[in-house]
């Protein structure tokens, strides 16, 4: 491969404050890339992107307000990022050669070919592990980590403790449930749809599971399946689903918070408040926040533990792929929809 590529890319073209982002703010535009390498400068590679995976919290960047949510605003006119799987074509570094395939796990640009910074956090793929190149992005990637830490950092679950997940069907839920379930936990899930709940029980083990959207009283629902409280809360949704936990916790429960995807596409003013987190005091309750950068020290330890669960049948994902770089606006509108089973990535190239 050699001369120049015409490479298509989304850019950010307007803000969508409220609601999911559409073609009025998305834009697919054509670029010119060379390819000679004399073109890069130093330490930085151009890549062919195969994998692209897509997550709510891309959503969270392209509102144009500065409200509290915990990455910075993508700027009009650049080029929108995602965790990728990309091969090399091009190298302006000893560490990488053409061909090695490498995971990009925070910023690589939606985009079919790019040039990037070998400075970042890049990381090798091992073809020799035989595990599918999708895995990176799903359970041995960020939806998996992100999983991890919640439910073995943050969580420290017990053998019998009562946990509980929402949006468990989802890229992230449906790995902290069955971790739990590895940890001697009894887990419940809440999804929106009765096939996924379906799923959930079936797949990934989940104990029991209820639908959101027909048990519409949930502090009756949590009641249900909580007889004896909840020890731990993964929290993917926010909103109305922890305030209503709150009503549920144990003494001494755990919240790992590790995203708010029911409020994503409203403004803060519209955000659905917590008004009884006074619990939180006198069931001395810890609630926490956390980002995978800050946990990047125990990214090894994550991915030695699921690497062996994955070989010995423990642990169990489901993909769901779209085709194509032009699919990122449909993919990305599927994850605020019932519609999305598991984790959503793009195959940009076979």
């Amino acid at each position: 491969m050699a001369g120049v590529v015409e490479s298509r890319e989304w850019h950010l073209a307007a803000y969508a404050p409220e609601g999911v982002p559409t073609s009025d703010h998305l834009k697919l535009r054509t670029v010119t890339l060379s390819l000679d390498v004399d073109s890069i400068p130093d330490h930085h590679l151009i890549v062919q992107n195969i994998f692209i995976s897509v997550d709510p919290y891309q959503r969270t960047l392209m509102s144009g307000l500065e409200d509290g949510l915990y990455f910075p605003q993508i700027k009009l006119n650049e080029v929108v990022s995602a965790p990728t799987i990309a091969r090399v074509i091009r190298s302006k570094d000893s560490s990488y050669r053409e061909g090695d395939f490498i995971l990009n796990p925070s910023s690589g640009p939606i985009a079919e070919y790019c040039v990037i910074p070998s400075a970042l956090h890049l990381r090798k793929v091992d073809l020799a592990s035989e595990l599918p190149l999708q895995e990176y992005l799903s359970s041995l990637g960020l939806p998996g980590f992100a999983a991890w830490v919640g439910i073995e950092v943050l969580g420290d679950p017990k053998p019998g403790s009562n946990v509980f997940v929402s949006a468990a069907a989802g890229g992230v839920g449906m790995f902290a449930g069955q971790l739990a379930k590895l940890k001697g936990c009894r887990v419940i899930g809440s999804t929106g749809s009765d096939e996924k709940v379906k799923l959930i029980k079936e797949e990934f083990g989940y104990d029991d599971a209820f639908n959101y959207k027909t048990e519409t009283d949930l502090d009756a629902a949590l009641s249900k399946y909580f007889p004896n409280g909840i020890d731990i809360y993964f929290d993917n949704v926010g909103g109305e689903m922890l305030e209503a936990v709150h009503n549920h916790v144990n003494r001494h429960a755990r919240i790992p918070v590790c995203g708010m995807i029911s409020q994503y596409k409203k403004i803060w003013t519209e955000r659905q408040g917590v008004r009884n987190l006074l619990n939180m005091v006198g069931k001395e309750v810890r609630m926490e926040g956390f980002l995978m950068s800050s946990h990047l020290n125990r990214f090894g330890d994550f991915a030695k533990e699921i690497e062996s669960y994955i070989k010995e049948g423990k642990i169990s994902s489901k993909l769901k792929i779209y085709h194509g770089i032009e699919s990122y606006l449909e993919s990305l509108g599927s994850l605020f929809t019932s519609s999305n089973f598991g984790k959503v990535i793009i195959e940009v190239q076979k």
